[in-house]
């Protein structure tokens, strides 16, 4: 409870800084807060926004990244905090990581699926690694920022359809191996398409 309280105290200092400007539109579409508690590459990070993107916008959905840190002046319709812990970097000779458990997560409260959602950058780290071999060393940044884009677009589906439903194929199903985060392709199954566009159409 104390973690979705901070993220809520989060939320309304963007939305009171927002209020503060004069003549100020919305933005369209979904917007994305970023909040890194370490370590990043910028090149990860861009190719995370870039797949993010990519595989929402299939329903339609355009998403505008800001990073935490990052002064704004505009206000949002729509928002969602994405929180990464750990280290979002790739490391060649890493400590011993065995730690099991989720790549991500969606916050919920009293079963309420909330705009809230924290990626381990260290578990994705370990699972990219894992599935990497020859050629892949030397573009190591671009596939875990391929993979964080997964992962995030995984954790916008909850956030934004209110579901914790998985599907049975793509980008949203309930486990994601190593391989599946930096294949050359990891689309919304089409379920998952409609589910977002029947959501929008709700509002």
């Amino acid at each position: 409870m104390r973690i979705v309280a901070s993220c809520l105290a989060l939320l309304a200092a963007f939305a009171l800084t927002s209020v503060g400007a004069t003549a100020v539109r919305p933005t369209t579409g979904v917007t994305v807060i970023l909040d890194a508690k370490g370590p990043y590459s910028e090149q990860a990070f861009n190719e995370m926004r870039h797949e993010a993107s990519q595989i929402i916008s299939a329903s339609g959905l355009h998403l505008n990244w800001r990073m935490r840190s990052e002064p704004f002046t505009d206000s949002f319709d729509d928002l969602v905090v994405m929180t990464f812990k750990g280290s979002c970097t790739f490391d060649p000779a890493p400590p011993i990581y065995d730690e099991l458990g989720p790549l991500a997560i969606t916050r919920t409260t009293n079963g309420e699926v909330q705009p809230f959602g924290e990626v381990n950058c260290d578990r994705v780290v370990n699972s990219v690694r894992s599935a990497m071999f020859g050629g892949d060393y030397a573009k190591a940044d671009l596939l875990i920022g391929r993979a964080l884009g997964r992962v995030v677009a995984h954790e916008l589906v909850h956030m934004l359809t209110k579901s914790g439903q998985h599907a049975h194929e793509g980008v949203e199903k309930a486990a994601l191996s190593g391989r599946q985060l930096i294949a050359t392709s990891l689309p919304l199954s089409a379920m998952d398409i409609d589910r977002l566009i029947e959501e929008r159409r709700g509002r």
